[in-house]
């Protein structure tokens, strides 16, 4: 069998990025098709790989403003010939999807979300857009036609995985079409339980608006208990305004694999105040033993046990968290109990469950059924 990968862009290291790394290893034959390859971020996984970049890669920008470009990318994505091949895993959460294959290909889609600035978020997506609001206007017509392309594109996946039932029940309202739920894999051998804590509490990641870590900060104003921030990211500058003459709040900026470990380890608790597709920062978390402290909404409700690996707040507000924290106790909960929760969440599940339904899927896509 024949297989090709496509995946959005390689442009940062996110939760889609290790979906891809798996499904790399599953097919280490399979070239790997992207929009745009930044080697800064991506290059240590992948330098050895076929990489297949569009047009965009080769213009002005191409991969250090690739948002530019975004209008284009649905005429690059659907520019790669993938007549050749007997089988295309697109791992998508804005374009791949909309990858044109021949009758002779299966084309499965593991999707992160529907595209959340066509869709769910777009709203908010155009309000934080720093931007005259002209210039705003002329985005919102962009994003009109860029949302009927998308529509249409997602009738050309064969079949869906969704990465979570929450993700599942989005491509249901917004595509119309049936998905599996295959959640994503987390390396969670990667994490151990450290002898003790300190005190502290941890959040970190990709630092984007919708992660909203400023409801964490002025939440810890209140509480005034020690919170440590990992990871680097658009919002950076803003929350460390927000931040200023908090002496209880530390940027730590971005950390390698070890800092991170040994951060998950000795927090009190994990921080996790987003809507998430599904999130793997807090079963990252989990995987070393430390409770989460999640807002009740999104992946969360599929990763966190309630009273077991974690607690909810269920007000997406600075007073909510507040009140969490300040009511958390972490002697009521066992890591070594929170670490066998998160070890579902593994690789080897991730590659036995996908394999299995490449092999039903291949099984129904030959006989017609």
């Amino acid at each position: 069998m024949k297989v090709a990968l496509i995946h959005d862009h390689l442009a940062q290291d996110g939760g889609a990025e290790r979906v891809l790394k798996v499904l790399a290893d599953l097919f280490p034959q399979a070239p790997i098709f992207t929009l745009l390859y930044e080697k800064k971020y991506a290059d240590k996984y992948y330098r050895h790989r076929q990489i297949e970049t569009s047009i965009i890669q080769k213009l002005p920008g191409g991969v250090s403003h690739y948002q530019w470009y975004m209008p284009f990318m649905p005429m690059a994505v659907e520019f790669f010939d993938l007549s050749g091949y007997d089988l295309v895993i697109s791992d998508s959460s804005s374009f791949a999807k909309g990858v044109i294959t021949s009758s002779h290909t299966l084309h499965l889609c593991y999707c992160h979300t529907p595209t959340r600035y066509l869709w769910s978020d777009t709203h908010q997506y155009i309000n934080e857009l720093k931007y005259s609001k002209y210039f705003k206007k002329a985005i919102s017509l962009a994003l009109n036609y860029i949302r009927m392309w998308d529509k249409l594109a997602a009738d050309r996946a064969d079949a869906y995985i969704a990465n979570s039932r929450f993700v599942a029940g989005r491509i249901r309202k917004y595509y119309k079409r049936e998905s599996t739920v295959i959640y994503p894999p987390v390396e969670v051998e990667q994490f151990k339980i450290a002898p003790a804590t300190e005190d502290y509490f941890l959040i970190g990641g990709r630092l984007a608006p919708y992660k909203r870590v400023d409801l964490v900060i002025e939440a810890f104003k209140r509480a005034g208990k020690k919170l440590k921030i990992f990871g680097d990211g658009v919002d950076l500058p803003r929350l460390k305004n927000l931040a200023r003459g908090c002496d209880n709040i530390e940027f730590l900026g971005r950390v390698n694999d070890e800092t991170k470990a040994k951060l998950y380890g000795q927090a009190l608790a994990f921080i996790y105040p987003q809507e998430e597709d599904f999130g793997i920062t807090a079963v990252e978390a989990m995987a070393s033993g430390r409770p989460v402290i999640a807002y009740a909404s999104g992946g969360a409700l599929e990763t966190v046990q309630d009273g077991v690996s974690g607690i909810f707040f269920n007000e997406q507000t600075a007073a909510s968290l507040a009140q969490a924290i300040n009511n958390f106790n972490s002697s009521k909960f066992d890591p070594k109990i929170i670490k066998q929760h998160a070890e579902q969440f593994g690789v080897e599940r991730f590659k036995k469950e996908i394999s299995e339904l490449i092999g039903r899927e291949w099984g129904k896509f030959k006989t017609g059924n």
